[in-house]
């Protein structure tokens, strides 16, 4: 896999972000703007500038009409992708650290801080999905997170939930409708962030990433832990592959936690675990610091990643890397009815 370098940044990145065709990528950093690059070659298309403030996240709606940002400036805007239009502002007491449409574009939730006296909440804007409609200024909903500030949030399928990763280590399922909080459970380590929350296709489940060196996959009905996947650094993001079984985690130590004698220093590579097995199967190596943020092709044919460096760097998957998956999994099948094989013969014994 020959990766493609996109320099575009001049700060370290935030996040990146597919559209749901995978034709296009945004990125944000802490330089204050938006890129927008063609997945296919890594091209950049515009930049969307307006933001005083670094931009934390970036999210494009369903019909990649509308894009939204969050920023230190303690705004959300909201932009037309194909303009470059800045069409909407919402002001907040502190910096918005995660923004995310639902699964039809009509509702946008914002993560704040807590700084100065405020506390962190989640806040719920209505959104026309229409470049020329006059957007409401009015927040729908807002929930205020008083035992953990929330670090990332995101919507279930049907808009049913908010679910929320927290600065404690702990996850909440909260109603859409009404904001009422339904469950918290603590998933990670005490005391340590909910760093990214991602969604599989049909949103019914979704995979964290911690600084406690692990990611897991939890059901969003229930918040049940289904798979732990546990890696040897502190993790940024983490993304689920769609048409494959394999999620990709992306982290490494920050330059100023790294020790002289650390081996390997930092370990910045995007590690690949089967998502059934929760076995390590591989890694890509490129960036020169910590992956911030890592998302998966929606098409399922690649995946990009954001450093500390400032670097995107984009990744289609080649034939090998399919061939090799299978050969994986086909071996690890064989083993498998091996095993049981042998313990049925033993079992026979035994009786006999």
């Amino acid at each position: 896999m020959r990766p493609i370098l996109l320099s575009g940044h001049e700060r370290a990145l935030t996040q990146v972000k597919y559209n749901a065709d995978g034709d296009l990528i945004f990125s944000t950093a802490k330089d204050q703007i938006i890129c927008a690059w063609f997945s296919h070659n890594g091209e950049r298309l515009g930049t969307y500038a307006g933001h005083v403030g670094a931009i934390w996240t970036v999210d494009v709606d369903p019909t990649t009409t509308l894009l939204a940002s969050g920023s230190a400036d303690n705004t959300i805007k909201l932009w037309d992708v194909k303009s470059g239009k800045c069409l909407m502002t919402w002001e907040f007491p502190t910096a918005v650290k995660r923004v995310e449409f639902n699964e039809d574009g009509t509702k946008l939730l914002g993560v704040t801080e807590k700084r100065m006296g405020h506390l962190g909440t989640i806040v719920v804007l209505d959104i026309k999905v229409d470049v020329n409609a006059q957007q409401n200024e009015e927040k729908a909903m807002t929930i205020v997170c008083e035992e953990s500030k929330a670090t990332v949030a995101g919507w279930s399928y049907l808009s049913k939930y908010i679910i929320a990763g927290h600065e404690d280590g702990s996850v909440s399922q909260y109603d859409a409708k009404t904001g009422d909080q339904l469950a918290n459970y603590s998933i990670h380590e005490l005391n340590t962030p909910v760093t990214d929350l991602q969604w599989a296709p049909d949103r019914t489940y979704f995979i964290t990433a911690s600084k406690d060196k692990t990611a897991k996959i939890i059901t969003a009905n229930d918040l049940e832990v289904l798979k732990t996947f546990v890696a040897d650094t502190p993790l940024n993001s983490a993304t689920i592959t769609p048409k494959k079984d394999f999620v990709i985690l992306g982290g490494g130590q920050a330059a100023m936690d790294v020790t002289r004698t650390s081996a390997r220093q930092g370990k910045f590579e995007a590690r690949f675990y089967h998502k059934i097995f929760e076995e390590e199967i591989g890694r890509v190596r490129g960036h020169f610091g910590p992956l911030n943020t890592v998302a998966a092709d929606p098409t399922g044919k690649g995946y990009c990643s954001g450093g500390e460096d400032g670097y995107v760097r984009v990744h289609h998957f080649d034939k090998g890397y399919f061939d090799f998956m299978y050969e994986v999994e086909r071996e690890r099948a064989n083993r498998l009815r091996q095993e049981a094989e042998q313990a049925q013969k033993q079992e026979q014994k035994q009786q006999q």
